[in-house]
């Protein structure tokens, strides 16, 4: 059987979450209204604001500043505010929810916003990518286990929670007031907590829980009032999780069975979420790179993204491959590197498009092409959305600290989507450019293209030269020639006199030799390379020929060019 599947709703926020996280403080709630996003309220810079959203009012707590953002969230669309409990209703704020016909929400005490902020997001992801018709298991939405959840729960009369291999929380019923302090805990922080986890492995119960698919009784766990009963959930011969019910005493034969049978039907949940997942995630990255390519799909596949008309960006996200900047990494080497650099990639692009999801509701991120590109949509004067662009590239990588190797390129902001395309190539210049400053152990992390593009404009005149088999053939290469015959260090020599801007002393020092011995060798250098060293466009055009063979790997040049 095939239904379409029902878009968020404020009655299913409160299904879901009702009992457990938040109450109706002021207002009607119109159990059909749809539900468009969840964004945070911040007065010093309001974010974008998705249609129908649920608004999250953080570190408000006066009625008369909550009557004035009732007032302003309502007037951009948004049919919920939720503040945190307890809540000062008056009569101002009770007219402003009148006038508005929003609905103000409690949060209970205890729940972190990033929790709240999560959750909600996960219970309010619709198939927003494709509208298509999706399948049912046992009467719920194939994927939907919060509803899985809700039905074993009244089938076993205990609170449920459906949990993963790492025992963080996947999915729980809407019943958890009648669980005890222990599982509020455990709901609230999406993870069972350490000391719980510790109590569970030294009493074995993990080992004898994935080694049975019989349920599991467990009574008299410390930090616990009321028993445990878990049963594993497995497909085939992998285990995906488990599901805990918080009951009163042991289970019935027939509620046993019934735990049983339940423990298969959300098996079959978990994998058609995994692949729900995947498919999802195909279909992302296949839109991302309709958007960034521009043409006549663009503008439908923006629409799809949810991406907001308006001026927008692109960030590129990759990782350092060595000797690969230039294109003359051996394929030993890049086999070698691969498994790594992939792995480091899709741990990025998962945290990238949360990342981007809280800060931009209607951003969208996907690998694509080996990049992790992200389209972020940027309000005000292209100068503050630049400075904008460049603290949402920055603040990521200080969260997720050292461990990674990314760099972040950054286009120009563009008027629309029209425009991305042109933005994607300037951000791909600048990661480019950050890619081969990284892989040899300097550089900054992330960059506009304003800020390499010279470093830009040299990486492309290498390409340029590898692609047409050239080498740099001026007076640099003569004297590289004669290095080789020689073993001399004719080359080093000018490099060294360039880089101290004539100065010999400083050059001499650099090269460990007295100034005679320099001043000697530079005289060489002006007879062997036939240039005049006074002349500043003959300096130029060295100082050129040098960085392009930084560019060009020395093995090309040695390759493609034969001795002068």
């Amino acid at each position: 059987m095939t239904v379409l599947r029902a878009r968020a709703t404020l009655g299913r926020v409160l299904d879901d979450l009702g009992s457990t996280l938040l109450e109706v403080v002021a207002g009607r709630v119109d159990p059909g209204l749809s539900v468009g996003g969840v964004v945070i309220h911040d007065p010093l810079d309001p974010p974008a604001m998705p249609g129908s959203a649920l608004v999250l009012g953080v570190g408000l707590a006066g009625p008369g500043e909550i009557a004035d953002v009732v007032r302003a969230v309502a007037a951009d669309g948004a049919v919920g505010l939720v503040l945190r409990l307890p809540v000062d209703i008056d009569a101002d704020v009770r007219a402003a929810v009148d006038e508005s016909g929003l609905v103000v929400f409690g949060l209970t005490r205890g729940a972190s916003w990033a929790q709240v902020a999560a959750l909600l997001r996960s219970l309010l992801a619709v198939d927003d990518l494709g509208g298509v018709d999706d399948e049912t298991l046992a009467g719920a939405g194939a994927g939907d286990l919060f509803a899985l959840a809700g039905a074993v729960s009244a089938l076993l009369d205990a609170p449920l929670t459906i949990e993963d291999l790492s025992s963080r929380v996947l999915a729980f019923s809407a019943d958890q007031e009648r669980a005890d302090e222990s599982r509020k805990e455990t709901v609230l922080g999406r993870q069972v907590p350490e000391r719980y986890l510790r109590e569970l492995e030294r009493r074995g119960v993990f080992r004898a829980l994935y080694a049975s698919d019989r349920p599991v009784y467990m009574d008299g766990i410390e930090g616990t009032q009321l028993p445990r009963v878990a049963i594993r959930v497995r497909a085939g011969d992998e285990i995906l999780g488990s599901m805990w019910a918080a009951v009163r005493g042991p289970l019935s034969a027939e509620r046993e069975q019934a735990f049983v049978d339940a423990a298969k039907l959300v098996a079959l949940h978990l994998l058609r979420q995994r692949a729900g997942a995947d498919v999802e995630r195909r279909l992302r990255a296949e839109l991302v790179a309709t958007l960034l390519e521009g043409g006549s799909a663009a503008p439908e596949a923006a629409s799809r993204l949810g991406l907001a008309a308006g001026p927008a960006c692109v960030l590129a996200l990759g990782v350092p491959e060595a000797g690969a900047e230039s294109g003359t990494a051996t394929a030993d080497a890049a086999s070698l590197d691969a498994p790594s650099v992939e792995a480091d990639l899709q741990r990025v692009s998962g945290a990238f498009a949360l990342h981007l999801a809280a800060v931009h509701p209607r951003s969208a991120a996907a690998l694509v092409g080996g990049v992790v590109y992200g389209v972020v949509p940027l309000a005000g004067d292209d100068a503050d959305a630049n400075l904008r662009a460049v603290a949402v590239a920055e603040e990521f990588l200080n969260r997720i600290g050292s461990r990674t190797r990314v760099v972040v390129g950054i286009g120009d902001v563009v008027a629309g989507a029209a425009g991305l395309p042109r933005s994607r190539a300037d951000a791909d210049r600048a990661l480019r450019v950050l890619r081969t400053q990284r892989s040899c152990g300097s550089g900054p992390r992330v960059a506009r293209l304003a800020d390499v593009q010279i470093a830009s404009f040299l990486l492309e005149l290498g390409g340029a030269m590898v692609a047409e088999r050239r080498v740099p053939s001026g007076a640099v290469a003569r004297l590289a020639a004669y290095d080789r015959r020689h073993r001399s260090a004719m080359v080093e020599t000018l490099s060294a006199w360039l880089d101290a801007f004539g100065d010999v002393t400083v050059a001499a020092a650099a090269m460990h030799v007295h100034t005679n011995t320099f001043r000697y060798r530079l005289r060489r250098v002006g007879e062997i390379a036939g240039i005049d060293l006074a002349d500043p466009e003959a300096r130029f055009a060295a100082m050129l020929e040098l960085r392009l063979r930084d560019v060009v790997e020395p093995s090309t040049v040695d390759h493609l060019g034969a001795e002068p």
